[in-house]
């Protein structure tokens, strides 16, 4: 005789005694049937787990029921009772859920998914073909899916981010899979239907760079904007002043008439650096002030908001400025399918240069092969073939997961609709050369790809710098990009130049252009800190001679080239009570 305990919500209910025919698994199975079939007051979302006893080391036997709320439940098919059933992620562990038909096994199999791709995530269901392609890829399209350069939102006008990016004429793909539809992601597109022709072309598609025809650039392929809203609140410009007001004096020669009267400028006026941005006036003393656009980057002004208080009661004191950035696609910027391939723009190549198919078709981009056979990203190759029947056939192809098998191959299946629609079998075509009009040799796979566009711009992202600021105590150059600073040359570049034996790009490097300074030394006594211009005796002595003020001679004074940060540290010993001494040959 042996008990099993039963718990509710985590405390324990009774025993029930059992002899060599246990009860317990009947009594699991009558708490699930009037789960599923919604008899007894028992509620759907209760989590009914009937954990076995192994004879070995394993969770503490027993039935346990949970009804408690902020559980994480899924659905699935209870196959007995053949309806939807919710289950737990405890539950889960002891039961026998199967996926596809053919895994069903009688007697063993209790539930089924609803769906085989349940187990994916809401940006992962949005991948195309996502079985066919190597699990890293689809992992970083879950990641990138989320960098798109779309269309986020439908409500422009009234919204107030500090940034949006929007792409100017996105399209609805082709190639699909069921959830996009059921999402309703085509009122929020995030991408571009081009021709994508799979061709290594002049080597500027190296390495995961691609070409773009220039034509296709010109009609607005992938052109966008970002939006950028600044809060502006006077009563934040001057702490205890409450009497300054948006306003402009039509006097005032810097407002040059690109403000109006309230001291904004009009929706639709063009900004560049340097141009008056708002204007306020002091009541009290009537002074005005303008502020100037700052951004390097030319804008144009979309959408000003009067912001108030809760009550609307507030005054002139609070607007939200927003304007937008034009950025259509440049060298440097990055795109990418569905299917991680993520890649650079690396040449806008004239139309009349690009390959060609026999109708004289030119691709939109020029996609390198050597990004298939290491990544197995074969779900784009059928991407391509889907979409190129779905064009000539008005189609729009399902693109759902696990629809294909070694049963039913997908190559056969556009393979088919392509030969109908006039086309090869095998998605490929022959392709003329744009510079000397010969055919290629190789037959081209050629067909229609949709590609995302991301948020990272080369724009937001160079750096460069020739002189300017520095930093005050070392006076070494500044770093990040906002400050116009450099980029940091550290140990390991240092480690690279001396292996290289570039002494003199070191010495270039490290010392001319980083903090170089020249210091007086007493060769004597080998003190950097000692050597001071004397004291002027009277008004018309000028040149003041520098002297050691240890040894008191100034003939013994000489000048070096020292890093300027070495001085300092030489300073910050000396406070320290411990003496540098130089010997100067």
């Amino acid at each position: 005789m042996s008990a099993t305990i039963v718990a509710l919500d985590g405390e324990l209910l009774l025993g029930l005694v059992e002899d060599e025919n246990p009860y317990s698994p009947l009594v699991a199975d009558s708490l699930r049937t009037f789960k599923v079939l919604r008899e007894k007051r028992i509620p759907p979302w209760t989590e009914i787990v009937l954990v076995p006893k192994t004879g070995k080391a394993s969770m503490y036997p027993g039935l346990y029921i949970f009804t408690t709320t902020c559980r994480m439940m899924r659905p699935v098919r209870n196959l007995a009772l053949g309806k939807e059933e919710l289950i737990g992620t405890f539950e889960q562990l002891y039961i026998n859920v199967g996926v596809m038909e053919d895994e069903i096994q009688p007697g063993v199999t209790t539930h089924q998914e609803l769906f085989p791709h349940t187990m994916l995530s809401v940006v992962a269901n949005l991948i195309p073909y996502s079985d066919h392609n190597q699990s890293p890829r689809n992992m970083y399209q879950c990641q990138m899916g989320k960098q798109t350069m779309g269309f986020p939102l439908q409500a422009f006008v009234n919204r107030s981010d500090n940034k949006l990016y929007r792409l100017q004429t996105p399209q609805s793909p082709l190639v699909r899979p069921v959830m996009y539809d059921h999402y309703g992601v085509d009122e929020f597109p995030i991408g571009t239907n081009a021709i994508v022709a799979v061709i290594s072309y002049t080597g500027y598609d190296m390495e995961d760079a691609m070409i773009v025809n220039k034509s296709s650039w010109e009609r607005g392929f992938a052109h966008g904007c970002i939006y950028k809203t600044e809060l502006v609140d006077l009563t934040q410009k001057m702490k205890g002043e409450d009497n300054l007001v948006f306003a402009a004096d039509p006097a005032d020669s810097k407002v040059r008439g690109k403000l109006d009267a309230d001291g904004l400028p009009q929706i639709g006026a063009k900004l560049s650096y340097g141009d008056p941005f708002y204007s306020y006036i002091n009541l009290n003393t009537g002074v005005s002030h303008v502020e100037y656009y700052k951004n390097p980057e030319s804008s144009v002004v979309d959408n000003i908001k009067v912001c108030s208080n809760d009550q609307g009661t507030g005054t002139f004191k609070r607007i939200c400025i927003t304007v937008r950035i034009p950025r259509n696609p440049t060298i440097g910027d990055k795109f990418a399918s569905r299917h991680g391939q993520k890649g650079i723009l690396s040449r806008l190549w004239p139309a009349e240069d690009m390959p060609f198919t026999e109708g004289g078709m030119s691709p939109d981009i020029l996609f390198n092969p050597h990004g298939f056979p290491s990544r197995m990203t074969i779900g784009m190759l059928i991407e391509s073939m889907a979409g190129k029947s779905a064009s000539m056939h008005g189609l729009c192809h399902d693109a759902t997961p696990f629809t294909f098998s070694e049963k039913n191959v997908a190559l056969d299946h556009f393979g088919v609709l392509l030969r109908e629609a006039g086309y090869n079998y095998y998605g490929t075509e022959r392709l003329y050369s744009g510079l000397s009009g010969l055919e290629l040799e190789a037959d081209i796979f050629i067909g229609v790809v949709y590609y995302q566009r991301l948020r990272h711009m080369v724009s937001d992202k160079f750096q460069v710098r020739t002189t300017g600021a520095r930093d005050k105590v070392t006076n070494q150059p500044v770093g990040g990009r906002n400050m116009q600073g450099g980029v940091r040359f550290g140990e390991m570049e240092r480690d690279a130049l001396l292996a290289h034996g570039t002494s003199f790009l070191l010495h270039d490097r490290l010392f001319n252009c980083s903090d170089r300074a020249e210091a007086q030394v007493c060769v004597p006594c080998g003190s950097l800190l000692s050597p001071l211009l004397e004291k002027p005796h009277n008004s018309t002595l000028r040149h003041r001679r520098t002297a050691c003020m240890l040894c008191g001679r100034s003939d013994t004074i000489d000048t070096i080239n020292v890093p300027y940060v070495f001085r300092y540290f030489v300073a910050e010993l000396a406070a320290m009570n411990i003496k540098v001494k130089l010997k100067v040959k």
